[in-house]
């Protein structure tokens, strides 16, 4: 019973269906933010497929990439995100290295201001955030150029709405960076339809400041997520999430 009660009380199961955006490893729509954060200390642990539509042009071709995100109080959630490189890309080729063989690294913060319904039942969520804000081309925060190459500065905003049995996401939020080659600059939005006759299933409809995409996620076992994406209606990117939390 002792045992039981231990092993419980490590893994609580995390039932809701909240989506891991697939470029950037943390909490969000498909590429656009959100403000909806996890439960207190849920760890996710995620691997994707990665168009190359999806990536910054350093990436021309198709990549895949994994993340460890920790969400270590209700409003506060890091993550670590890798994304691999080719040979070939880094110029190895000539020297008998072929495939991935380097990696990209950086990390991702998200912090939230107001909860949904703090002070006054309509108040949204609202989140901050960054991902991959420095460069080690002379560690300049948010540089043109350099690596930083999945930077980016946020706010976001989110509200649900309860239809009869359904519920409805509306986010919204804005997107500042300085890179030259991978503008996220200005308004992002989506919505969410979390389907009553399909508990586990999140379809989601998005516009990220340049692309619009349409995607969803389904929850597995309560544990795994699988999300699939299509940018631009027509690019596959894909990947699992697997995610419980520390209580």
């Amino acid at each position: 019973m002792l045992k039981r009660i231990l092993i419980s009380c490590l893994f609580v199961c995390c039932t809701s269906v909240l989506s891991a955006q697939l470029t950037y490893g943390v909490t969000g729509l498909l590429h656009a933010p959100s403000a909806e954060m996890q439960e207190d200390k849920t760890v996710m642990l995620g691997a994707n497929f990665l168009n190359k539509e999806i990536t910054p042009p350093t990436w021309y071709y198709h990549t895949y990439n994994y993340y460890l995100n920790v969400t270590f109080f209700p409003w506060l959630e890091v993550a670590y995100t890798c994304t691999l490189f080719k040979a070939e890309a880094l110029g190895l080729g000539p020297y008998g290295y072929s495939g991935f063989t380097n990696q990209d690294r950086y990390f991702s913060v998200r912090v939230r201001l107001l909860k949904e319904g703090q002070f006054w039942k309509y108040t949204p969520a609202v989140v901050v955030g960054t991902s991959d804000p420095f460069t080690s081309s002379g560690d300049v925060v948010a540089s043109t150029s350099g690596n930083g190459y999945f930077s980016r500065f946020y706010l976001a905003a989110t509200k649900h709405f309860l239809i009869g049995r359904e519920d409805i996401g509306v986010h919204l939020s804005y997107l500042y960076n300085r890179r030259r080659e991978y503008k996220l600059n200005g308004i992002a939005a989506g919505i969410t339809y979390d389907p009553s006759f399909a508990p586990g299933l999140r379809v989601i409809a998005e516009y990220d400041s340049k692309d619009f995409a349409l995607g969803a996620t389904y929850l597995l076992f309560n544990h795994l997520h699988a999300q699939v994406e299509l940018q631009r209606m027509k690019y596959f990117t894909g990947g699992l999430m697997f995610r419980f939390c520390l209580k």
